[in-house]
C-alpha cells in the first residue's frame, strides 16, 4: 500500500460517524482544514490516549479553522460507547470494510508478537481546505499526537 502524497486530492469519502449520521469529506471542502488520523481500535490503550488529546484540544483546532475526524474498522455502536465512555467530542467513523483506510494506503501487513496480519496502520493526513494533502505523518506517537499536529498546522497552513 501506497499512501497519497502530498498535494495531491484526498480520497472523498462518505462514512457513518458514532452516531449512524455521514459525513463526507466533501463537507469540509473550501470551510475547513481536516485532521484525518487511522487508527486500530477504540478502547484500546494508545487509541484511547490518543484520542483523549484531540478531545482535550478541541478549542486549539478550532482556533486553527481545523475539524478532527478519526476512522477504524469499528462499527459505529462501538465508537458511540468510546465516545460516551471517553466524553469525546468530535467524529469517530466507522470503516468496517476498511476501503477507506485501503484508500489512503493506511490498510497493510502487520506484525505482533510474531503473529502477522491484515490492519490498520496508524497515521494522520491534514488535508487542506481545498481538499488537498498537506502533510502525511507516518510516526504517530500517541501522547503527542494533538500537539504534533497543530504545531504542523500552525506553521504552514
Amino acid at each position: 500500500m501506497t499512501f497519497p502524497e502530498v498535494g495531491q486530492s484526498a480520497p472523498d469519502f462518505c462514512l457513518q460517524n458514532q452516531h449512524g449520521e455521514t459525513v463526507s469529506l466533501a463537507d469540509f471542502k473550501g470551510k475547513k482544514n481536516v485532521v484525518l488520523y487511522f487508527y486500530p481500535k477504540a478502547m484500546t490503550p494508545g487509541c484511547t490516549t490518543q484520542a483523549c488529546g484531540i478531545r482535550d484540544s478541541k478549542a486549539e483546532f478550532a482556533d486553527l479553522n481545523t475539524v478532527v475526524l478519526a476512522v477504524s474498522p469499528d462499527p459505529y455502536p462501538r465508537l458511540a460507547r468510546f465516545e460516551e465512555k471517553q466524553d469525546l467530542n468530535f467524529d469517530l467513523l466507522s470503516d468496517e470494510d476498511h476501503a477507506v483506510t485501503e484508500s489512503y494506503g493506511c490498510w497493510d501487513l502487520k506484525k505482533f508478537m510474531g503473529r502477522e496480519f491484515m490492519g490498520v496502520l496508524r497515521t494522520t493526513f491534514v488535508i487542506d481546505k481545498d481538499g488537498k494533502i498537506a502533510m502525511v505523518m507516518k510516526k504517530v506517537k500517541t501522547k503527542t499526537h494533538h500537539e504534533d499536529v497543530q504545531e504542523w498546522i500552525k506553521e504552514n497552513l
